[in-house]
């Protein structure tokens, strides 16, 4: 319903006609923004425009809404489940809208370059996790497949993450610490091996059972709470310790392995001290190796736009180490460190260490996040690149049944990995069913190729674990552009960095999350409180303090403050407030008595006024205005709520004191550009009591013409507005 009082109307026009004869672009955009619009139409307070413009509000029951949620969501037919069947089992959805000629050439040679790739790094990332390198093959196995099933991300590789398997290395090794003196041919060393997969799994099944709980809670969006400079900084920092854990091997130092705060300076010390102890073959092996992977990896990331699928230098050389190893018996004649047996055919379902999970509780809530946010940035990532969504919550449900299925057959937590899934894509993969073929690749050598890797040395998966952090030590480079844009996120980049380095990856972790947050706190309690000023002849009202050629109106203050208003912040926002309007308990005495001096002469001089006074709160008209204030002085104060997104209780009392302080004063109080929330917070506090609901406006100029034509008492030119 539009008052037929409304009416706009366009200056200029002639420009504006004109420009669109002229051929010169820039003429014609320069003669656009010549052109001006004046605005007639009445002035709107909340509750007229809500009158004429708003939705009437159909009263009907919460109980009776649940119901209908209830009803809706449990109504059960044949079209609704299949939905739901495509909606949590995504390969019927996308599986029959496959595209056989254009798309299965690129996932079949993507699929066996990562499968290919899985190889190496599942066997490396096994030593990350204090385990024997075949549970890293089966953990580069079954999370494929049950990804590709569950999954939304086409272009994401799952699998060992050294992130993720260093962290959960740190669990087995608190609970299964390494005996200096193992042979690794007695039943103690197998026993032994049982344990630690045994809490290697109980912590992958834990951390299903948690992915699986906040998906049924809808808990996917806990992911943004870990941002991207806390998961740079995590993962760079993460990469140190990774290298320092791998020193040891790749010098063939048999040393124990450290935990908790302060592990990494513990272990640097312990390889310094016992460097006269090096292997010089275990050095000789992870030299030569250092020196054909760090090359090559640098030409497949340069020339990776000319390269159909990346030089599979990881499986080249441990080919060539076990066969090197084999020729030469470094094992025995040079006491080199091998893999030793791995066992062919497929893993058999066994328990986790079901008895270890109150133990594994805590550090597994790390691991779960840490290994969800990955996957999920990730999946992000490409597909913003390629024009397709991914749903969180479902993500929550892939990585959840990977790692509670893959458990029961002796894998540890798995996750998405950065060089795995940067090679998916850029290989020429399409969709999930890439992985498929990955998992062929893993199937082949877990039945027939695994015992032949018996001779290959640890310190080539050392070397492997090493240079496939490339990516993450590269990250030092986006410091730059960090500082420049945000002061902020830099800090918090190196507060979590060093907390990582410094204390351990969990715990660092925690710090860095904790600590963006209270950076977002701080900035909502300093949000800052300003003065806006009105650029003449316009209806534009901007802060003073960065434009100077805006003008206070006279006799009113606009304030804005640029951020919520809650318990946390209340103070701020009273002494902000408090020191614009120079509301100080002196002079509000000092105002409040001459007001009461006032009030009480005009009660002796006016004999026949009843029942007293009228409230001047709920005056139609300003009386401060009557007085003999000097015009310098503040006689209304308007206050703009356009940046104030949501206000707690506390904030609304401290609205209403406020509104009681600036009324003993003599000043009133207006407000504009309430969003509806903040509207009803301070309406249910009881501010209308001390408050006219009239002064409530639509913007800023609304409000500050009706405060200039109750000044100038113009009656016969109240109701409308010019802009």
């Amino acid at each position: 319903m539009t008052s037929s009082s409304d009416r706009i109307f366009s200056a200029s026009s002639s420009q504006i006609t004109t420009s669109f004869n002229k051929g010169n672009v820039n003429t014609h955009l320069e003669d656009k923004m010549s052109a001006s619009v004046a605005v007639y139409r009445n002035i709107y307070t909340e509750d007229r425009f809500r009158q004429s413009y708003g939705t009437e509000d159909k009263p009907r029951g919460g109980g009776q809404r649940f119901r209908e949620k209830i009803t809706e969501r449990c109504r059960c037919s044949r079209a609704a489940c299949l939905h739901l069947l495509r909606e949590r089992i995504p390969i019927f959805n996308w599986l029959p809208k496959y595209r056989l000629k254009k798309w299965m050439l690129g996932d079949t040679i993507a699929g066996l370059t990562v499968g290919i790739l899985h190889i190496p790094q599942g066997m490396a990332f096994a030593l990350l996790t204090s385990v024997a390198p075949i549970y890293g093959l089966y953990t580069s196995f079954f999370p494929v497949v049950l990804y590709m099933l569950f999954g939304t991300g086409r272009h994401v590789s799952t699998g060992t993450f050294a992130v993720v398997s260093l962290m959960t290395g740190s669990v087995v090794e608190q609970l299964v610490p390494t005996p200096l003196q193992l042979n690794s041919s007695s039943p103690e060393a197998a026993d032994f091996e049982a344990q630690r997969i045994g809490v290697a799994s109980a912590v992958a099944l834990l951390s299903g059972i948690m992915m699986l709980c906040m998906f049924g809670l809808q808990l996917g969006f806990l992911s943004t709470y870990l941002s991207e400079p806390i998961v740079k900084a995590f993962t760079s920092a993460a990469a140190f310790h990774v290298t320092i854990s791998q020193l040891q091997s790749m010098l063939g130092l048999r040393l124990p392995r450290h935990t908790g705060p302060f592990s990494l300076f513990k272990t640097l010390a312990s390889v310094i001290e016992n460097l006269p102890q090096t292997n010089m073959a275990e050095l000789l092996t992870s030299l030569v190796c250092l020196a054909i992977l760090v090359p090559v990896k640098e030409v497949n990331m340069r020339f990776r736009q000319y390269l159909r699928t990346p030089i599979p230098v990881e499986i080249l050389t441990v080919i060539i180490a076990t066969g090197v190893a084999y020729a030469s018996s470094l094992d025995s004649n040079y006491d080199v460190q091998i893999v030793g047996h791995i066992p062919a055919g497929f893993p058999s379902p066994r328990m986790p260490a079901l008895h270890k999970l109150p133990e594994v509780a805590g550090d597994t809530v790390a691991i779960t996040f840490v290994g969800y946010a990955v996957s999920v940035s990730l999946a992000m990532i490409y597909a913003d690149k390629h024009g397709y969504s991914i749903q969180p919550n479902q993500e929550l449900l892939a990585h959840g049944i990977s790692n509670t299925v893959s458990s029961l057959f002796t894998c540890f937590p798995s996750s998405a990995t950065l060089a795995t899934t940067n090679i998916l894509e850029s290989s020429g993969g399409f969709t999930q069913l890439s992985g498929l073929f990955t998992s062929l690749v893993v199937l082949i050598v877990l039945l027939l190729i695994g015992p032949l890797f018996y001779f290959l040395p640890k310190a080539v998966l050392a070397c492997i674990n090493v240079t496939s952090l490339r990516q993450m030590f590269l990250q030092f480079q986006d410091l730059p552009d960090l500082w420049r844009v945000s002061k902020i996120d830099f800090v918090v980049w190196l507060v979590t960095w060093l907390s990582v380095v410094v204390l351990n990856v969990d715990m660092g972790l925690a710090i860095g999350v904790v600590f963006s947050m209270m950076t977002v706190i701080c900035r909502t309690q300093r949000a800052g409180c300003s003065v806006l000023g009105r650029a003449s002849n316009t209806e534009i009202y901007r802060p003073l303090e960065n434009h100077n050629k805006c003008y206070e109106v006279p006799g009113v203050k606009i304030l804005t403050y640029n951020g919520p208003i809650y318990y946390g912040n209340r103070s701020f926002f009273r002494e902000d407030m408090s020191r614009l309007l120079g509301l100080t308990p002196e002079r509000i005495r000092s105002r409040e008595k001459a007001r009461k001096a006032l009030e009480k002469r005009e009660r002796e001089a006016v004999s026949t006024v009843e029942r007293g006074v009228a409230n001047t709160s709920f005056s139609s008209e300003n009386e401060f205005f009557k007085s003999e204030t000097a015009e310098s002085e503040v006689q209304a104060v308007l206050i703009d709520c356009s940046s104030v997104i949501f206000v707690d209780v506390a904030g609304a009392r401290l609205f209403i004191q406020m509104c009681i302080e600036c009324q003993k004063v003599g000043v009133c109080i207006y407000l504009a550009n309430c969003n509806e929330s903040v509207l009803r917070i301070l309406t249910s506090s009881g501010l209308m009591n001390y408050m006219n609901p009239q002064h409530i406006f639509v913007t800023v100029h609304d409000a500050v013409m009706y405060i200039q034509q109750q000044k100038e008492q113009t009656p016969e030119n109240t109701t409308t507005v010019w802009v």
